[in-house]
């Protein structure tokens, strides 16, 4: 029987220059072009990080065939002949290569302007894939980046067109960004953007490296393709496409995992079947996938589809050593392994899923209220390790996972790519539970951000920001204004404290749709007894019927002030009325954002919360005596205090790019990393010890309220369970401070 298939591959350049050859053409019956240009760039970066993107299924065509399907070419390419092959299956991501490689003058489909693809040097070099790849769409400000290579130099931005041009560009390409970053000035007059000689060395090489890898790429990626035989009838080149394309949708992961399971036994689809009542509590048809990336972060932390693979009962997986050796490792060695992980890890994301809405955990108590979905399965796999740790161990790493989790939701850490975030913050964190010391970058961003937040801006109610704030209110206890009691989640208005009504008549724009002049209410309250009206209407009201201190209490757990409430009363209310409320209310909510989740303060009693903030101003205030006493000279810190205090400092300059490292030896810049044994080893130095003795008396006595308060903090920072006398022993050192403190 004659063989009608031959299956083949190509490397990236040979298909690049064959669609600018116009050797593929669409037959009529396919589809238009329909990928987004994040699509496009998803393809790109799955590519040039060789990544498998799936078989094209090819019919070596002749003119009768061409004609006959009314075949086109690929969108964008002005065909003149050349036609070689009718595309059967890849037809969207062959128009995607061509789009990204060849710059077509054409716009995207539904897209008003064209888009240019690049890769940025700088961020590809970081590995940090997520930001590497960018699409930009056409305007003057582009069209002069695209007219000047030095610009893109400048901006480490490599256009992909250049691909499409020719191997000599590519190199010209290269050794123009290589050579500029070689020439670039150091010096303070000439270099406007203070870039120093080293980082420029370092760009340099990075050009040499990247253009090395692209080279590589474009030679050896390679493309597999199954070809139809030419001389198949048009009935059975339509048959295939039918049964290739039945379902109208693309093959994705999970299909791919599926097929391969079933010659081993294992009915993937089915098992999904039997678990998804149990978790399709969440909004989004990836759940399926969602098992097997918690399934591939415990097993080795990462998660994208090339990883996910390795899943496959007795599938070899390639390890290459720091010292260059390599050998081959099985993850899952049997069928049984296999459905047991899965078992494993469907119940992780059942407990987290739990977890998540619970309305003293994290306060999703709705699908709408979750701020991603796609944080679920690095969160399960960190609910899974925490269960692994011995028990004393776990209050504090569930502390530490709330932390990052929080960090997570207002840096919209989870709103794109997420695979490689997922597995970076998976090693993070764990690394964190296991070292105090090894503190996440992530968390050094979230509290720079959280000191510029404008959440007047936030009016999308699917934002991560917005639904955090809302989570942060079901967390708070918010009441009704009415009833007194929480709402539930079937019975919840997202309601506007200054009506919309009014705000259309008086504010500009959308203004009042901000999370700012939003809050968590009974549908009966909010439509029945509030309605339409200001607050200085619906206030005096409530505070009438229900008393003036209980009505601020329940105002309170909205994050409304006493400032906010005066504002809100005002009898001639106005729009600069709404702003300075908006700005109060702005101030509430940071400073609980500040209070509660980066300063942990969320889980603990209010009056642990009172004593936490206590030790706090303990703390900075010992500091302050350290620096005076020691007129703000570093040298004089205890040497081995010194040491450790520097360590910390040069570990959170690494993370934070806002620490300079040159300022190592800086008393300003060491007193933040100070702890309270810092503090007490410095003060009770025996050389130090008449510096501060005026101050204490007693050295025997400082040690004693030194143990008392440290005693209280730890109990308070990690056990989160403080009996009676470590309270008041701790309460007691708080006082005995405050006292010497304030001579």
């Amino acid at each position: 029987m004659k063989n009608a298939q031959k299956p083949d591959h190509m490397s990236l350049n040979s298909l690049v220059n064959r669609l600018k050859d116009g050797r593929y053409v669409i037959p009529d019956f396919q589809r238009e072009f329909e990928w987004s240009p994040k699509d496009i760039q998803e393809l790109v970066k799955s590519i040039f990080r060789d990544y498998y993107i799936g078989s094209l299924l090819l019919w070596k065509g002749k003119t009768e065939n061409f004609d006959a399907l009314s075949c086109e070419g690929i969108y964008g390419h002005q065909q003149n002949g050349g036609a070689e092959y009718i595309v059967l299956d890849g037809q969207q991501r062959l128009t995607a290569m061509y789009y990204a490689f060849h710059a077509p003058e054409i716009r995207l489909p539904n897209r008003a302007n064209r888009a240019f693809y690049f890769i940025n040097v700088d961020e590809f070099m970081r590995e940090n894939f997520d930001d590497a790849f960018e699409y930009h769409y056409q305007s003057k400000r582009l069209q002069r980046l695209l007219d000047s290579p030095k610009a893109q130099y400048e901006s480490h931005q490599f256009p992909l067109s250049v691909i499409g041009t020719g191997g000599w560009d590519l190199l010209k390409w290269v050794q123009g960004y290589t050579k500029f970053w070689e020439e670039y000035p150091n010096t303070e007059d000439d270099n406007e953007d203070h870039i120093s000689a080293e980082q420029a060395e370092v760009y340099a090489v990075n050009g040499e490296q990247f253009g090395q890898y692209i080279k590589e790429i474009t030679d050896e990626y390679q493309i597999s393709y199954i070809e139809l035989d030419q001389q198949l009838g048009i009935d059975k080149v339509c048959d295939i496409f039918t049964q290739v394309n039945s379902r109208g949708i693309r093959l994705d992961v999970f299909d791919l995992m599926n097929a391969m399971l079933k010659p081993k036994g294992i009915q993937l689809k089915q098992m999904y079947r039997d678990v998804m009542p149990n978790v399709d509590w969440v909004d989004t048809d990836r759940m399926n996938v969602y098992v097997l990336q918690v399934m591939s972060i415990v097993l080795q932390s990462y998660c994208s589809p090339k990883y996910l693979y390795f899943l496959l009962p007795g599938q070899l997986k390639p390890i290459r050593h720091s010292d260059g050796r390599r050998e081959q490792e099985i993850l899952v060695q049997s069928t049984d392994e296999f459905r047991d992980l899965w078992d494993k890890s469907v119940s992780s994301l059942v407990r987290s899923i739990e977890i998540l809405k619970h309305p003293n955990e994290y306060g999703a108590i709705s699908p709408k209220y979750l701020p991603y979905a796609s944080i679920l399965p690095v969160f399960a796999a960190l609910e899974s390790h925490i269960w692994t740790l011995p028990a004393l161990e776990r209050l504090d790493g569930t502390r530490k996972m709330k932390h990052w989790y929080w960090a997570a939701v207002f840096t919209n850490r989870y709103s794109g790519s997420v695979e490689s975030t997922a597995a970076r913050d998976h090693q993070d964190v764990q690394e964190w539970i296991a070292d105090d010391d090894a503190r996440p970058a992530l968390l050094m961003e979230f509290e720079n951000r959280m000191r510029n937040l404008d959440l007047s801006r936030e009016v999308n109610t699917s934002s991560s920001t917005y639904t955090g704030i809302f989570n942060l209110l079901v967390l708070q206890g918010a009441r009704d204004w009415i009833s007194g009691v929480a709402p539930q989640f079937d019975d919840l208005d997202d309601h506007h404290i200054v009506p919309e009504a009014w705000s259309k008549k008086h504010l500009p724009g959308n203004t009042w749709h901000t999370i700012l002049n939003r809050t968590p209410l009974t549908a009966d309250t909010n439509r029945n007894v509030i309605r339409d009206r200001l607050p200085n209407q619906y206030l005096p009201e409530m505070f009438e019927s229900s008393g003036e201190e209980s009505m601020r209490s329940i105002l309170a757990s909205h994050f409304i002030s006493s400032a906010a409430i005066e504002i809100l009363m005002r009898r001639d209310f106005g729009p600069n009325d709404f702003e300075e409320f908006i700005n109060e209310r702005q101030r509430t909510i940071t400073d609980a954002i500040q209070d509660l989740l980066i300063h942990e303060r969320l889980d603990l009693s209010p009056r642990l919360r009172e004593l936490d903030l206590d030790i706090e101003r303990v703390e900075l205030a010992l500091r302050e005596l350290v620096a005076t006493n020691l007129e703000d000279d570093s040298e004089r810190i205890p040497s081995g205090v010194r040491q450790k205090v520097q360590q910390r400092f040069e570990v959170a300059a690494k993370k934070d790019p806002s620490l300079d490292p040159e300022n190592s030896r800086q008393m300003s810049s060491l007193l933040p990393h100070f702890d309270i044994r810092d503090i007490q080893d410095t003060l009770t130095n025996k050389i130090l010890w008449p510096v501060f003795s005026s101050s204490f008396t007693s050295k025997s006595d400082l040690d004693l309220k030194f143990s008392q308060l440290a005693s209280l903090r730890n109990g308070i920072r990690h056990s989160r369970e403080v009996d009676d006398v470590t309270r008041m022993e701790g309460e007691a050192s708080v006082l005995w401070f405050d006292k010497i403190l304030t001579k």
